[in-house]
């Protein structure tokens, strides 16, 4: 069995949400199991709708730049971490021989070999969108105007052609190219005397015809605002720097002079609102502070969101506030308040079309406690992967449910372990993870925090154990657990009360001896014995060998990337030999290079070479891929 096959179905917030399983009727499946979408039945690949390519950048910058990085380059911080490269999808060359409906596949189903998740959280318009401003991140601006001015001087009355959505899906830029060049029944072969990037600008720009057009941009008459009220705030540029909010100063008659109504209507003031909903059940500090940023595109598609607003207000006693702030469509909103310590952040929003006022979600605050005895685990999901020769690796998903109405406050100390999971007896604890899909964990000095949430909180436990003939496993419960589900590689058995056989299953092709088990209470354990030997044992490593293993804690950082307190497991020895032979050898293609430049991130951060060193290498690296 894979080893990283076993890894990424530990990464699911709930493991068979994602996965297509087949079970017998008379099975009930785990908690909150929703039922996949199986490959057959995902509809047309096409959209049905133009793809917002604004919209896709937002989703990206939530769901994806955390891997792939902003730019696409496999260079996000979670993704440097995982124990495989990630490919490069902003690289022309990676770019230019994929199509539309190929990525969207990717994105609804996930990718087991790369440890991408299937993004179950996203609609199908919401997929296509993503996929559209994916396939914007290896062009720039120049490129489709050239491509543009090529386009309409050669073949303007052939644009409807390469508007069709189920064609145009199934193609990528390569065999766009050809159709230039080799031309069609509809249009002639205009890019025979094309150089090469005339001809990929072209098919860029051509790719853009399938993309909604963005919104026209709306322009206030001076007659619907009261010149006296508006405040004016300024630009990225002018943005104060105690944070505060810069405000129109009247003339000194009180009266505003045609030129100041002028640049008021050119700015277009807007409000942003919103509501704290206290349960803390104390008043909230009479000057306690909010702070709203906003995040713009930039006119570079193969940018990330850029921050164009930061500033602070003070929150009204009952709970509302109010920015005086330009808004502009499809810019991306979003607030920020600490109370108790803790920082909160409102979902964010973002601006339509049409409006100069933007009501942010409701951000509630809690009573906190670090009573962590009013969690719940929902489920036990716990895997084992026995192919490495000396050890039995053990990642044990914990899916947890907060109703207690209060914010519980879980310290780690020196040792950085969570409090409210045990890992089995005997076992060597290697760290833990965060779910995709997991609720929000808030950040503290000491650990984390974890408010109330209708969606479950997910840890991955990571561990390992010696390796015997027979392996007694005798899994602790610190708090009580609802129910548990065993997956095991096919060949290998357990034995232990209260187990119950399900027999071998198909989990994404790959086959698991599934046995599940009522709850047990807290203070109880549960004990079985594990025989027999996997089916295939060729490609699994130690999971204590491997220098990328990612395992801390993740939450999500002011709602456009990943962020998180992490823990790094390294071996020193293995590190340097490994980043000798790279050092050595020759790179055949651009994911030889990825591979070299996150194990010389590995050995940075574990404080084996300089700074200057990891920067020159970095930077040597960096130009080799861009080459």
């Amino acid at each position: 069995m894979k080893f990283h096959h076993v890894i990424f179905l530990a990464i699911g917030s709930v493991l068979l949400a994602a996965c297509n399983m087949t079970l017998a009727a008379d099975v009930t499946p785990p908690p909150n199991y929703v039922p996949p979408t199986p490959v057959p039945t995902l509809g047309p690949l096409y959209p049905a709708s133009a793809p917002d390519v604004a919209n896709g950048e937002m989703i990206y910058a939530e769901k994806c730049a955390p891997c792939h990085g902003e730019t696409g380059l496999g260079d996000g911080p979670q993704g440097k971490e995982l124990p495989v490269t990630v490919i490069p999808i902003g690289l022309p060359e990676t770019a230019r021989k994929a199509t539309p409906a190929r990525w969207y596949g990717v994105v609804t189903q996930g990718n087991l070999d790369r440890f991408m998740p299937p993004f179950a959280s996203l609609n199908d318009q919401e997929r296509w969108d993503v996929v559209a401003y994916v396939f914007t991140l290896h062009t720039t601006d120049d490129e489709l105007e050239t491509g543009k001015n090529l386009f309409e001087k050669n073949c303007a009355d052939c644009a409807e052609t390469f508007t069709n959505q189920e064609m145009m899906s199934a193609l990528s830029a390569d065999q766009i190219v050809g159709m230039i060049r080799e031309g069609g029944d509809n249009f002639p072969a205009f890019g025979s005397d094309l150089t090469d990037d005339e001809v990929y600008a072209v098919a860029a720009y051509i790719r853009t015809l399938t993309f909604a057009p963005p919104a026209a941009p709306t322009v206030d008459s001076v007659t619907e605002t009261p010149v006296a009220a508006v405040a004016e705030t300024p630009s990225a540029e002018e943005t104060p720097a105690d944070g505060g909010q810069a405000q129109v100063t009247p003339e000194a008659d009180g009266e505003v002079t045609p030129e100041a109504t002028e640049e008021v209507e050119a700015a277009s003031a807007g409000k942003v609102s919103g509501l704290i909903e206290n349960r803390t059940g104390n008043n909230l500090p009479s000057d306690l502070v909010i702070k709203l940023r906003g995040f713009d595109h930039g006119t570079d598609p193969s940018a990330g969101p850029q921050e164009i607003i930061n500033l602070e207000t003070t929150v009204n006693e009952d709970g509302t506030y109010l920015f005086d702030v330009e808004i502009v469509e499809s810019q991306i909103y979003l607030t920020e308040v600490e109370v108790d310590g803790l920082s909160y952040q409102s979902e964010f929003a973002v601006v339509p079309a049409d409006t100069t006022e933007l009501t942010l979600p409701t951000i509630v605050v809690y009573e906190t406690t670090e009573d962590f005895s009013e969690l719940q685990i929902d489920s036990l999901e716990i895997f084992f992967d026995l192919a490495s020769e000396d050890t039995t690796q053990i990642f044990t998903v914990y899916n947890i449910s907060n109703a207690s109405g209060k914010t519980i406050l879980v310290k780690m100390g020196d040792g950085q372990n969570v409090p409210f999971i045990a890992f089995p007896e005997g076992a060597s604890g290697l760290g833990y993870e965060a779910t995709q899909g997991s609720a929000a964990f808030l950040p503290t000095a000491d650990g984390f925090a974890m408010p109330p949430s209708e969606t479950s909180y997910g840890l991955i436990a990571f561990a390992s154990l010696p390796k015997a003939k027979e392996i007694q496993i005798s899994q602790p419960a610190l708090l009580s657990v609802k129910a548990v589900t065993l997956y095991l590689p096919e060949g290998v058995e357990a034995e232990g009360a209260g187990l119950s056989d399900l027999g071998i299953q198909s989990l994404q092709n790959i086959n698991f001896h599934i046995y599940t088990a009522a709850g047990f209470d807290k203070g109880a354990s549960l004990d079985f014995t594990l025989t027999g030997k996997p089916k295939d044992t060729a490609v699994a490593p130690d999971v204590t060998q491997n220098s990328t293993l990612l395992i801390g804690i993740g939450g999500l950082g002011v709602a456009l990337v990943l962020a998180g307190a992490w823990l790094y497991l390294r071996d020193k020895n293995k590190l340097d030999e490994e980043f000798d032979d790279e050092d050595d050898e020759e790179f055949e293609d651009s994911e030889s290079i990825m591979d070299a430049i996150i194990a010389l991130d590995d050995l940075h951060r574990a404080n084996k070479i300089s700074d200057e060193a990891y920067k020159k290498r970095r930077a040597e690296l960096k130009n080799r891929l861009r080459r």
